[in-house]
């Protein structure tokens, strides 16, 4: 055996020697956090040690990033990243303090949710298609909700206002809940909103779904179709969560990190807390989310400066 794999064997073989940290870049209890949670305990058993989730929120997810971006890359700091800290926040943010592709290796992708346009009963179109074509008949007379400037639902939408020359006014609300309320009351008529925060009132027929932004229908609604498949073509939107380690970690440790990942992925137990949470599961290998980051900034910051998009 060559010395240089030898050497990682050996320390492959080797680690992990002493608990793992996971940074969270955002509160206890919110959606990321019940993911990283669930990963963290079925992987700590995998790896022979515990992983301890840390709680760093605050900078919109970019003080917790920093946090992993600058630990040592030994393997036993990793970093839950997701779209915000890993791709919108590199343009919305100018002073963003880490290079999410340069300064982190990427471990793999875990998890998706998809966006959903859905507009209050009162809007005559009866799908996406009618959609586009009343909307633009409404012209800046026609208001969307947004969970906040700078969200992914806020850029979702003006993604889609590119792509199809609608003139939406942006109306931003602080999170899922009030900007729901007023689609609910018809103070607005449309919005692209994660789809465990409207699929209640989907259900019940408050607001109708009429396109989702994932690139393949959601199982929850397999009658909505994709806005791919209708108006835009290569259109996706999907909010999305990743495991990261320092930047110079070693190959045979994101590896190793990467096969935990994927079998506590796979554990029933662990799949259906995360599903339950609103998640699809998505995982991916290393250079595949290394790849999709790299595409993700690019994508998002033309359409940050396209839109103007402001972080609150």
């Amino acid at each position: 055996m060559p010395l240089l794999a030898f050497a990682a064997y050996a320390r492959a073989e080797a680690w992990p020697t002493k608990p793992l940290r996971l940074v969270v870049p955002y509160p206890a209890g919110g959606p990321t956090d019940v993911l990283a949670r669930a990963l963290a305990a079925k992987m700590g058993e995998g790896l022979g040690q515990q992983i301890v989730v840390d709680n760093k929120p605050g900078g919109a997810g970019n003080i917790g990033s920093d946090i992993g971006a600058k630990a040592a890359p030994d393997g036993y700091t990793l970093t839950m990243g997701n779209n915000a800290t890993h791709a919108t926040n590199q343009t919305l943010i100018p002073a963003t303090p880490f290079d999410a592709s340069k300064d982190f290796a990427a471990i793999g992708l875990t998890t998706t949710v998809t966006h959903v346009l859905v507009v209050h009963p009162d809007v005559p179109a009866k799908t996406i298609q009618e959609f586009v074509t009343w909307a633009k008949a409404e012209g800046d007379k026609l208001s969307y909700a947004s969970t906040g400037n700078g969200s992914a639902s806020n850029l979702a939408m003006e993604l889609f206002k590119g792509a199809t020359g609608l003139q939406a006014v942006h109306v931003p609300y602080r999170g899922s809940a009030p900007a729901v309320q007023d689609l609910l009351g018809g103070q607005v008529k449309c919005s692209f909103q994660t789809l465990p925060s409207v699929l209640a009132q989907i259900r019940s027929n408050k607001l109708r779904a009429l396109a989702v932004s994932s690139l393949k229908r959601n199982a929850n609604l397999p009658d909505v179709p994709t806005v791919d498949e209708t108006v835009v073509k290569g259109f996706q939107a999907d909010a999305w969560f990743g495991l990261f380690a320092p930047a110079r970690t070693p190959d045979d440790i994101v590896a190793r990190l990467n096969a935990e990942m994927l079998k506590a992925l796979k554990d029933p137990a662990t799949a259906e807390v995360i599903v339950k949470a609103g998640f699809d599961i998505t995982p991916s290998k290393p250079a595949e989310l290394a790849d999709f980051v790299a595409v993700e900034i690019v994508k998002w910051a033309k359409v940050v400066k396209d839109s103007g998009a402001k972080a609150e």
